[in-house]
């Protein structure tokens, strides 16, 4: 089963730099075909991990040697199938209708060097009815089924995502990831679905896909595999297609250059778009909505190196290399429970750290009093939360973030609380504050005056402890106290937590990290870990990651999902 997801991974960049290189307004046809093959080999990735997960595996593709160097052969398969990184065109067509290749009518099931896909799915296929039969099914199918990916977590393709639970379903998984590579039946044309471009088409399988390609022809209601397509007509521009470089590799190019900038930057997203679809393949399916609005990054990235001359009429292009975690800045970190800031991205919270919600509580006057504290939000072993605002899921990420082309550049900065604090003493107190962690919460203020002010009469016991518990109050610790200039400071015990702060008349706050929960930021430098600290979550504060109470310029809200509200308008739009 590992090896069938390093199979359906090994597709990926192939049909990536085949896509890239399109252009998809001179080429619109080209262009669909490619990128549909591409979700569905996605899909079928979803469904390996599926398998695995459903006979009590963990699948792995966050490694070395998913990406050893192009040209490569095909995991486990015949070495005389080669995968390299090609612009679309013959010997793109060529490589993939090979990759796609049917198997011949009563061709042997085979396990390690199988000669086509389909083989190799027969082969898995009746190493489970064995299993089964020696075994049992409830002792072959023994995972978690919490830890399958249903339809609801794939909605990109007319492909069905099967959830696995024992033999019928595991082998309704393996028909659909061979149909829609062959077709139906062996030997049909059609992969049994919808066209999900034209609904009102029949979808034909990867392998004929292609040959629609080389012929410049649709297969219609009919056509067979020997008759080849006969239906209508449509062109590809070759003048269209960028001309990438073949196989590129980083040594290719100098360190420091622009070129291996680029490749190296495209290199460690795609490598975190690995370790994401790890982490939703392993206990966090809805990190799957981050890993697909990762691939918009990528794109960008990609068509940014195509845009580049690298030798006599070729261009740049991807170079699929892996980079190690401690390489990719914002996996820096080992405590168990920590937040890291993803490049332009959501905040990843690892070890099931609590999240909750709470809502400031005010007088009749409108003095903030206390935080009431609501109910927890089901989370999963890893989850991740929204830093542009835009999220149809708040507070959780859906990838909404790479498709608006959000800015997450962190200003943040990260010096110790200690070197930018301005103490204000009083009697048998020490207030300490950093006025750039301020979030506009309000606590200091205090009935009737601040707590600058208030310092002069806290000489009054009673004065000095409503000060304490202002202090206290401050979600971000921008004020904190001790009992004497110098002393250590007095924190309240909160738990390691986060918490979704909502503050007067339903405005959206900042989230609240409590408990010495580490943060860091996308660049892999932390922030000072300490008893509480507040993230942005709006996307507009001129301090990220951390708030700085622009959610309350803005107008910041928390819609329900299915609406968004445009920040500092208070519009809902559709």
């Amino acid at each position: 089963m590992q090896w069938a997801v390093e199979l359906e991974h090994a597709t990926l960049p192939p049909y990536l730099c085949a896509l890239y290189s399109l252009d998809p307004e001179r080429n619109p046809d080209a262009a669909e075909a490619v990128a549909g093959v591409f979700v569905e080999e996605m899909l079928h990735l979803a469904l390996a991990a599926n398998l695995l997960n459903a006979v009590g595996g963990r699948p792995r593709l966050d490694a070395p040697e998913m990406l050893p160097p192009h040209p490569r052969r095909l995991p486990h398969g015949d070495p005389s199938l080669e995968l390299s990184l090609l612009p679309f065109g013959d010997d793109a067509l060529d490589m993939f209708l090979r990759l796609e290749r049917p198997a011949l009518p009563g061709a042997p099931a085979e396990g390690d060097g199988y000669e086509t896909i389909g083989q190799f799915y027969e082969a898995i296929e009746d190493g489970l009815r064995g299993l089964c039969d020696r075994l049992g099914e409830r002792n072959v199918f023994t995972g978690d089924p919490a830890r399958q990916l249903h339809a609801g977590h794939f909605r990109h393709t007319a492909g069905r995502m099967i959830a696995v639970t024992d033999l019928a379903s595991a082998l309704a998984a393996l028909e659909e990831i061979v149909e829609e590579g062959e077709g139906t039946s062996r030997g049909a044309v059609w992969d049994g679905d919808q066209d999900v471009h034209h609904p009102d088409r029949d979808e034909v399988a990867h392998y004929y896909r292609f040959q629609e390609l080389r012929a410049g022809r649709r297969y219609r209601r009919g056509d067979t595999p020997r008759s080849g397509p006969t239906g209508e007509p449509f062109s590809v521009d070759l003048a269209g297609v960028r001309p990438m470089r073949r196989n590129p590799r980083l040594a290719d190019h100098a360190p420091g250059s622009a070129i291996r900038t680029a490749q190296e930057e495209f290199d460690r997203t795609y490598c975190t778009l690995l370790h994401l679809l790890e982490q939703a393949f392993n206990g966090s399916p809805r990190l799957l909505a981050v890993a697909i609005g990762t691939m918009y990054k990528l794109k960008a990235q990609a068509e940014a190196l195509m845009g580049m001359p690298d030798g006599e009429g070729t261009v740049a292009g991807p170079t699929f290399e892996y980079v190690p975690p401690e390489q990719r800045g914002w996996t820096a970190g080992d405590s168990p429970q920590r937040i890291a800031v993803l490049p332009d991205g959501p905040y990843l919270v690892y070890g099931r750290v609590p999240l909750r919600r709470k809502r400031k509580i005010v007088s009749g006057g409108g003095s903030a009093l206390t935080w009431q504290t609501g109910e927890d939000l089901p989370t999963e072993d890893i989850y991740a939360l929204c830093r542009c605002g835009h999220s149809r899921s708040k507070p959780f990420c859906d990838g909404t973030h790479a498709r608006i082309g959000f800015d997450g550049t962190e200003s943040a900065d990260v010096r110790p609380y200690k070197e930018l604090q301005h103490v204000h003493d009083g009697v048998n107190i020490s207030a300490q504050r950093v006025g750039e962690l301020c979030v506009h919460a309000a606590f200091c203020i205090g009935r009737t005056e601040p707590i600058a002010a208030m310092l002069a009469d806290s000489g009054d016991s009673d004065v000095r402890s409503n000060i304490m518990g202002r202090i206290e109050h401050c979600p971000s610790g921008s004020y904190s106290y001790a009992l004497r200039r110098g002393g250590e400071t007095i924190e309240p015990d909160l738990p390691q937590a986060i918490s979704v702060l909502e503050e007067e008349d339903g405005l959206a706050s900042a989230l609240w990290v409590t408990g010495g929960v580490p943060v860091h930021r996308a660049d892999g430098r932390p922030l000072e870990t300490r008893n509480r600290m507040t993230l942005c979550r709006c996307g507009h504060s001129a301090g990220k990651p951390l708030c700085d109470g622009t959610h309350r310029r803005i107008d910041f809200r928390e819609e329900h999902a299915g609406t968004s509200r445009h920040p500092g308008t208070g519009r809902d739009r559709a």
